[in-house]
């Protein structure tokens, strides 16, 4: 991420809005409640969940500055569920700047490059009568990086999927997983629960992978090039969505930098990997200055769940590969450990992958059976 004025000038650029008027945000938002269900609509059967109806639900959310805004989620419920049976919410890897990038876009998609590759874990869950809600965390602007926000709409989306008649959650147990940024969201979201939502009464939360500070993963950057430059340069370009008024990162960025914003501003995962691949800061940046601004770094700091004074009340299960090379895993531990010193019944596992993605795979039998547990109402383990 680039930080503070420089020669520059330019306003933040925003995502494409979703063509479709499902996802268009009501005039009277203001006058609705969070978790406030605004609309549902019934979804055509997806050949990746065989077992499954399709539901779409807006709902009321709220952004990081507090103001009212629209958000969406989608509902897989199995054919053969029984009432009372639990809900997952799972917050899916969204590593993009595009609103086509939303889950509830992905689903659909026929693109192969950006088909659900959590299908087999999500039809496991799907196999034990699970209710599967896929929220779009990263907002209508898709404001990657911003990871309060994806906490906040898991939360709200959960109370809203809740209140759908049809869909007959009301009186299920309720837990939440994800993996990466999905995890981020999640981990976010067990954080804020007993402030945010404190009438949610949720099971647990298995969270893998979880970037939990991100001015530290700025910092283990150095201004070196990186081949996934392009995600740290996107969670910039999305923290100014959510933060106009004072994460302006655009200022700070050359003509090169601009015209790289220009290219990942609607993009997936690949589109941004491949513009940002090998590149550095200094590639992109006409000035160093936001490094030192203490606005902008308040920010970076506000939404990085190390120093986050929240705590937890539900069980945490969370894992991670011991060397992963793209998040801080000490800031992992640290926050572990805050977790456990107030009293948070946490099991943390490490995987044996050395890097990111596949500790992903290798944690999710482990993170099932937990969930399953908790839906059963057996105590949660330990091992701090």
């Amino acid at each position: 991420m680039l930080l503070g004025p420089g020669s520059a000038a330019a306003t933040p650029i925003y995502p494409q809005p979703d063509p479709d008027p499902f996802y268009a945000t009501p005039a009277d938002i203001g006058a609705k409640a969070p978790g406030q269900v605004l609309e549902t609509r019934a979804m055509p059967p997806l050949l990746i969940f065989p077992g499954a109806t399709v539901t779409m639900i807006k709902f009321r959310s709220t952004n990081s500055r507090g103001f009212p805004i629209a958000a969406t989620s989608t509902v897989l419920t199995p054919h053969e569920r029984r009432p009372g049976a639990p809900l997952l919410s799972y917050q899916h890897i969204i590593n993009a700047l595009g609103t086509k990038c939303a889950i509830s876009r992905l689903l659909y998609t026929e693109d192969p490059m950006l088909q659900i590759r959590e299908a087999v874990a999500l039809n496991a869950a799907l196999a034990h009568g699970w209710s599967v809600a896929l929220p779009d965390h990263l907002g209508p602007n898709s404001a990657y990086g911003a990871a309060r926000l994806g906490g906040q709409i898991t939360l709200d989306g959960i109370r809203a999927v809740r209140k759908v008649p049809e869909l007959d959650l009301r009186d299920s147990p309720v837990a939440m997983a994800g993996y990466s940024g999905g995890g981020m969201a999640t981990a976010w979201a067990a954080a804020l629960q007993p402030r945010y939502a404190p009438e949610l009464d949720i099971v647990g939360a298995a969270a893998g992978g979880v970037p939990t500070n991100m001015v530290a993963m700025l910092e283990a950057l150095n201004y070196n090039p990186h081949p996934a430059f392009g995600l740290m340069m996107a969670a910039g370009i999305g923290l100014e969505r959510e933060y106009p008024d004072r994460f302006p990162i655009s200022d700070s960025m050359n003509a090169q930098g601009l015209a790289a914003r220009e290219r990942m501003a609607n993009g997936c995962t690949n589109e941004i990997l491949a513009v940002g691949a090998g590149r550095s800061v200094r590639d992109f940046a006409s000035s160093m200055s936001m490094a030192s601004n203490p606005t902008a770094r308040a920010v970076v700091e506000e939404n990085s769940l190390e120093l986050f004074d929240g705590v937890p009340t539900m069980p945490i299960f969370e894992w991670h590969s011991e060397s992963d090379p793209l998040i801080p895993v000490d800031s992992v531990v640290n926050t572990n450990r805050r977790y456990c010193a107030a009293g948070v019944r946490l099991q943390s596992e490490l995987t044996f992958s050395p890097e990111h993605l596949s500790a992903a795979a290798l944690g999710v039998p482990a993170a099932v059976t937990w969930l399953d547990a908790r839906f059963r109402g057996e105590p949660a383990p330990s091992n701090c």
